[in-house]
């Protein structure tokens, strides 16, 4: 088919299906979408909530415990011991399709019935507060973690080592505060850094040692603020610099907000990629419009993914094939669609929750190695097809509607309120597409109203030893306030204690404790990074110097004096103030 032009049923913007799009479609068996990209991925957001854990007892061995979901939920919740064990069977909940009456509600129905899974984790190790992992052992307050060790307050960090602070980044070891880096050791505050050694504050640079406060280094040993020193010089610059400073480090931070806004910016992150648009891609081949993904290809609208091929609109997911509008996890799996919280070896199953090692099922929750089942019933494979073909005609003649008007027949992700009881602002959507309480509700999401925080703090931030030098043991007993009072919007928890291990990664690092709650370091983190937007631009190299005079050329470029002629899509809106070259103008001045 050709390309087309559509309304989104969502938020009234026309959006394009192009015809490689009807052909994943029609490779899949599913009607094309009618909400917009942005619109998609939002509302599969809004299905994860990584960071408010609740503390609840297990609905079946009433043990204490740590989940996503509050003690009030609807539905039973089960520790993961109880969950895989052989203690209940889902398919005690089946039930028969009801034709009188819409299928969304009678799923909706069963996911208020059948008990779900306290916190995503598969194969975790010493890991009770940490949600959405994989292959990971001793992760504290993590979210998104893959194959890692010791990591604490980060999110979205693969095969890596004793991190804290970090957002999407692979490879780090002995790190603080990376973010979209890889492969660097005993690097702090630095913002795509690859292959960094023994530095602070750097951004876009590789392969770099002994470097201080500089951008777009290649190459480079015993540099401070982009200048050259020798081995003995820098170590005696060195001398000047008080990491272990709280007042000290803040100086810095505010320094290097300088280093970033001036150094030169390439239009995206994209390494060793081919025919791609998008952020933060590593190893991609023919992907569209994706962020934070990397070893893909045929992919399209997706998320923080990684070995995927021939998938569109996943978020969170990895290992697998022909997924479609799926949200969080699917280890090994194959031609999943409108799925949440999937675990392991799925296949050809749509409209699904938390199932494991399961296939050809529709409409199911918390199924585990069974096949050919509906609503939590099994049948034989001829009364699955055959069944299954009727759903699909019922659900395409009954819509479910919404109070906002949106329907939602075969083929649409999951209505809003099944996200239910997440509030927006709970989810990873409002971390990266933020709204506020009004606009929410408006779009007919939930939100959730924050209880009052019963943390008393017994020692002030402002009342924190200044450097790291003069923190003694007796801070593990302290319940410390957090800075902002509870008086911003990034799920401050007010107060948070001190852990043993991260006191004594702070003093061997020669870091000062912080004065913020992990929340609100995780926003200011956010706060640095691109959109998971992009603009269609073109490339401000203007010659001698950048369009906006805040880069000046050091190099020859193939365009020779007069604008360089090539336009891109870039997660850097139009008004922002930094410079944004091409990739042949980037390369030409940094390498």
């Amino acid at each position: 088919m050709n390309s087309e032009i559509r309304t989104c049923q969502n938020c009234k913007a026309d959006f394009a299906i192009e015809s490689e799009d009807f052909d994943f479609y029609k490779k899949i068996k599913v009607p094309p979408p009618t909400w917009c990209p942005e619109c998609r991925m939002v509302r599969r957001l809004t299905f994860r909530n990584d960071r408010s854990l609740y503390r609840r007892k297990c609905d079946l061995c009433r043990k204490d415990m740590v989940a996503m979901y509050p003690p009030d939920t609807k539905f039973p919740v089960y520790c993961r011991e109880c969950w895989y064990s052989d203690a209940w069977d889902p398919l005690s909940y089946g039930r028969e399709v009801d034709f009188s009456r819409n299928f969304f509600d009678q799923l909706k129905d069963l996911y208020d019935a059948v008990p779900r899974l306290a916190l995503f984790q598969i194969n975790p190790v010493n890991s009770p507060f940490a949600n959405g992992m994989l292959d990971s052992k001793n992760v504290y307050l993590a979210y998104s973690i893959v194959k890692s060790e010791d990591i604490m307050y980060s999110k979205s960090i693969d095969r890596s080592s004793t991190v804290l602070d970090s957002v999407e980044s692979v490879n780090l070891e002995q790190c603080y505060e990376n973010i979209n880096s890889e492969k660097n050791f005993n690097s702090h505050f630095v913002m795509y850094a690859w292959n960094c050694i023994d530095s602070w504050f750097l951004y876009d640079c590789a392969n770099c040692k002994h470097c201080i406060l500089s951008s777009n280094l290649r190459n480079k040993e015993y540099v401070i603020r982009n200048k050259q020193y020798s081995k003995d010089e820098y170590f005696e610059e060195l001398k000047k610099f008080d990491f272990g400073s709280a007042k000290a480090l803040q100086d810095y931070k505010a320094e290097y907000a300088g280093v970033r806004k001036n150094a030169l910016h390439k239009f995206g992150n994209i390494l060793k990629s081919v025919n791609v648009t998008g952020h933060n891609m590593a190893n991609a081949k023919n992907a569209k419009r994706c962020f934070e993904l990397y070893n893909v290809e045929n992919v399209k609208y997706c998320y923080r993914v990684l070995d995927l091929k021939d998938c569109q609109d996943v978020t969170y997911a990895g290992w697998g094939e022909l997924y479609y509008e799926h949200s969080n996890g699917g280890n090994r799996s194959s031609n999943m669609h409108f799925s949440v919280w999937m675990l392991e070896n799925i296949r050809d199953s749509e409209y699904m929750w938390t199932c494991n090692s399961a296939a050809n099922l529709f409409g199911c929750a918390s199924v585990k190695k069974k096949e050919y089942c509906i609503l939590n019933k099994q049948y034989t494979p001829e009364e699955y097809q055959d069944l299954r073909t009727k759903i699909i005609a019922h659900m395409n003649a009954n819509p479910h509607v919404d109070p906002q008007g949106r329907t939602w027949r075969y083929g649409e992700f999951f209505p809003l309120h099944f996200a239910e009881p997440f509030g927006y602002n709970e989810t990873v959507a409002q971390e990266l597409f933020p709204l506020t309480k009004e606009a929410a509700l408006k779009r007919g999401y939930a939100w959730k109203d924050m209880d009052a925080k019963g943390h008393t703090a017994t020692k002030a931030p402002e009342d924190l030893p200044d450097s790291i030098k003069d923190v003694g043991d007796d801070i593990l007993q302290e319940i410390i306030g957090c800075a902002h009072k509870g008086e911003c919007n990034e799920q401050c928890t007010v107060a948070f204690r001190v852990i043993p291990d991260e006191l004594q990664f702070y003093r061997q690092k020669g870091l000062p404790l912080p004065r913020l709650c992990p929340n609100c370091r995780h926003y200011e983190r956010l706060q640095r990074m691109e959109p998971l937007r992009l603009w269609k631009r073109p490339c401000q190299c203007a010659g001698a110097n950048s369009e906006n005079l805040g880069w000046k050329n050091g190099s020859p470029h193939f365009h020779g004096s007069s604008h360089c002629p090539n336009e891109f899509q870039t997660p850097y809106a139009p008004d922002r103030p930094e410079a944004v070259y091409c990739e042949q103008c980037y390369q030409a001045e940094v390498m």
